[in-house]
């Protein structure tokens, strides 16, 4: 699902707000997904929200992390919760940009008091240093207050190496991954699976 953001309180410059199609009714349950089902009840009923914890989805390509995310934002929503989807590269630009016109401030402020903010496609592209620094800042804001949700091809425990900065990314690490749910997602490439049906209908 190619969300942008949605159903958010956030002012968030240049992105336009709309409600998420993705629902948890309809998370695909077939086997060989490894789906943890008590967990996935647990997400839903917004007790991690209200503990500010996080929550960090991973798996390879096409096994339905974007989509689980952008549908836990919509119960999120649909919970009164403020919810914003981005993409980390895209987040990392806007940032770059805001340290050119002086909103650098202001843009962590609005990040910050996201109820559950969706960062898709962590640790997808090798960081420059600013943006390690400009990580640090937004994930530091959130830590103990709000909800951050991550999806990500590569494994948790390769995170460290993907910051590339032993300092930075011990502290962003700890205030990430210690006080967070984990579900790896497993199966075939579900966009391949639905082409394939689609064939063959």
């Amino acid at each position: 699902m190619n969300a942008s953001a949605y159903c958010s309180t956030a002012n968030w410059p240049g992105v336009t707000l709309k409600a998420a199609s993705s629902r948890l009714e309809d998370l695909d349950r077939r086997s060989g997904r490894a789906l943890d089902e008590r967990l996935i009840a647990t997400l839903a009923s917004g007790d991690w929200i209200r503990q500010q914890h996080n929550l960090l989805l991973t798996g390879p390509t096409g096994a339905g992390k974007t989509w689980l995310a952008c549908a836990l934002g919509n119960q999120a929503c649909r919970q009164g919760y403020s919810t914003l989807y981005l993409r980390t590269p895209r987040l990392l630009e806007q940032l770059r940009i805001a340290h050119g016109d002086g909103s650098f401030g202001r843009t962590l402020q609005q990040l910050a008091k996201v109820d559950v903010l969706v960062l898709d496609d962590w640790a997808l592209a090798p960081l420059e240093e600013g943006a390690r620094h400009d990580l640090l800042e937004v994930i530091d804001d959130r830590a103990g207050s709000r909800s951050t949700i991550l999806t990500s091809q590569l494994p948790i425990e390769h995170w460290h190496g993907w910051i590339n900065d032993p300092t930075l990314a011990d502290a962003i690490l700890d205030r990430l991954v210690h006080n967070a749910y984990r579900l790896t997602m497993k199966g075939e490439s579900l966009r391949r699976k639905k082409a394939e049906e689609q064939a063959a209908s």
